[in-house]
């Protein structure tokens, strides 16, 4: 038989320079409510266990259906995404769900954090297509199949930083861009048009932060809830920085 109620435990900060606390919730069962649903369930009555009157949640959310990258948070202890992580299958794993904002991102406020480092990151590999002003350009260049085949899974990336947050070398002392970054790298690389910033980005990550600090745990390719593949496109990156390198010594 399905639980009458669903238990509850979410790590809570009301601000960045606040401490955390733990919060716990009952809520009544409904089958097929993932772990978005549930936090709204917890904004319509605001109440903990103990029948104290608290704050609606503050979550980042957007699509509801995997796509936009906002939802990402710690459930159950893992990196995973709200919008698609199910109640009925994490019940199964324990008798309370536990919430907690990823944990290597600054918090904003509750389950919201400031993911902002990978878009910094982004820039500094120059993670676009130049484009040189605004009028019509006429018709792009012509991918063959293959190549197109080889980006299309890097374009799925939604920005989510679950790569980020199981990977062991993402800190503050070694500053690495992360699995997202270089697949992101990669994916512009393969770009007839993006291709002229080819020599910018594999310099880029051949400095501080770069793909040397990647310690192929391998974590990242087992988080990614799109299945990019993420250990196909560090090491590919790997051997095009080294080339790149050796033509920059050579060229001196």
């Amino acid at each position: 038989m399905p639980p009458k109620s669903i238990k509850v435990e979410i790590k809570r900060q009301s601000a960045p320079d606040q401490p955390s606390v733990t919060e716990r919730f009952e809520i009544p069962y409904r089958p097929n409510m993932n772990i978005t649903s549930l936090l709204g369930e917890i904004a319509l009555n605001p109440v903990d266990v103990s029948g104290k009157e608290t704050t609606p949640i503050t979550y980042d959310s957007n699509c509801l259906e995997e796509i936009c990258g906002s939802c990402a948070m710690l459930i159950n202890g893992k990196a995973m995404m709200a919008c698609s992580a199910l109640v009925d299958k994490l019940m199964g794993s324990g008798d309370t769900i536990t919430l907690a904002p990823l944990s290597k991102f600054p918090v904003v406020r509750d389950l919201s954090v400031d993911r902002s480092v990978l878009f910094e990151n982004l820039k500094a590999v120059k993670a676009w297509v130049p484009i040189d002003g605004t009028y019509d350009l006429g018709q792009g260049a012509k991918q063959a199949p293959q190549i197109q085949e080889e980006r299309y899974p890097l374009s799925n990336c939604i920005s989510c930083c679950c790569c980020m947050e199981v990977c062991p070398q993402f800190n503050e002392e070694t500053g690495f861009v992360g699995a997202a970054t270089i697949a992101q790298a990669k994916l512009f690389n393969l770009d007839p048009a993006g291709s002229v910033l080819k020599e910018d980005r594999l310099r880029a990550l051949a400095g501080d932060g770069g793909i040397q600090e990647c310690g192929f745990a391998q974590n990242c390719v087992v988080a990614c809830p799109k299945g990019l593949p993420l250990t196909e496109a560090i090491s590919d990156m790997g051997r095009d920085v080294f080339v790149q390198k050796v033509k920059d010594f050579l060229s001196r």
